[in-house]
């Protein structure tokens, strides 16, 4: 698999169309990796539209899940449930590509609260990975540990969260041990669940992975909260409102709902985020807007849209007007990237 750049802004489709499946899969799991939902959708949805063959079995249901672990973020369960049905295909399959779609198909089943059923997808797992179980490409530890929690089998979750770290540790890759430090937070009542967080945290310093670190930021403020210390507030607040821009800005409704119950119990209001803003424009005015961020003039955008130039002046005064901006020059910051 290539080592591919992060990438944002609305460049991303075009630079995408010059590469190959294995390159777009490539690019799309490192986004996801770094929390850039949006852009990873963009690479996955047109890796998945590659010919039929260009993927071995273990990439296809790599794209899948990555897929689903995308509209499970946004809180798309429509879709969600169908990449699910495509992962099927796949349950049967040996080696990794059985153990991803078990693991995939596992991540929706506790999704929609089918608990045992998640469970029995975890469990199988392991005899399919044999000697490549790498908790940093299929985590499914962690997973499981939450599931047995959620049985009320608190013990054997602890006990596969502390395994998953043990793993993870032994390797010193950053990303698996700060998820495996937000389970053990999670599941185990007898340790000390805040200075857990603030580990994995520190584990993340430097890392791109927005989505975990925002998680995790999220987990410490409601720790924080239920501590009752009142001068604990403003660390929590800073916590809950970086945490609100990221989950706005990439469109996570399940974890900025989150953060928003927290806000509220806090009685702060929540903020307008990216996500909410691009809702109040028209269609009309996002495709305009969008055309104007890439550099076109408002000649070009008219010639583009087959519109006069006084209609594209009209909608970016709108725009403009919505997104709180004053020219041109912020929209690209302010659209954030084109999926």
């Amino acid at each position: 698999m290539p080592s591919p750049q992060v990438s944002s802004g609305p460049e991303v489709v075009k630079r995408a169309a010059i590469l190959d499946a294995a390159e777009l899969l490539g690019r799309g799991l490192l986004n996801l990796r770094a929390g850039a939902i949006g852009a990873a959708l963009g690479y996955l949805t047109q890796a998945d539209e590659a010919t039929e063959g260009e993927l071995d079995d273990a990439h296809r249901a790599a794209l899948l899940v990555a897929t689903l672990d995308c509209r499970l973020a946004r809180g798309e369960l429509a879709q969600a449930r169908h990449v699910g049905e495509r992962i099927g295909a796949y349950l049967e399959r040996p080696g990794p590509a059985g153990a991803t779609a078990h693991f995939g198909r596992g991540e929706l089943c506790a999704a929609v609260n089918e608990i045992d059923l998640a469970s029995a997808h975890f469990a199988r797992i392991p005899r399919l990975l044999e000697d490549g179980d790498d908790p940093d490409v299929i985590p499914w530890r962690t997973a499981a540990a939450l599931a047995a929690v959620r049985q009320g089998h608190r013990v054997e979750g602890t006990a596969l969260a502390r395994e998953h770290l043990t793993i993870a540790g032994a390797a010193g890759v950053a990303y698996p041990i700060a998820l495996g430090l937000r389970t053990l937070a999670t599941v185990d009542a007898h340790t000390d669940r805040a200075s857990l967080l603030r580990q994995a945290l520190d584990e993340l310093d430097g890392v791109p992975a927005a989505r975990l670190k925002a998680q995790i930021e999220t987990d410490l403020a409601g720790l924080l909260l239920l501590s009752g210390d009142r001068g604990a507030a403003p660390e929590g607040l800073d916590l809950l409102r970086g945490a609100e821009t990221y989950a706005g800005n990439e469109n996570l409704w399940p974890l900025l709902g989150r953060v928003r119950r927290l806000l509220g119990r806090m009685g702060e209001d929540p903020r307008p985020v990216l996500g909410e803003t691009l809702a109040s424009l028209t269609a009309a005015e996002q495709r305009v807007a969008r055309l104007a961020a890439t550099g076109l003039t408002n000649r070009e955008i008219a010639d583009r849209l087959v519109v006069t130039v006084k209609a594209v002046e009209w909608h970016l005064s709108h725009v403009y007007r919505k997104l709180g901006i004053h020219s041109r020059n912020s929209l690209a910051a302010s659209l954030g990237p084109e999926v």
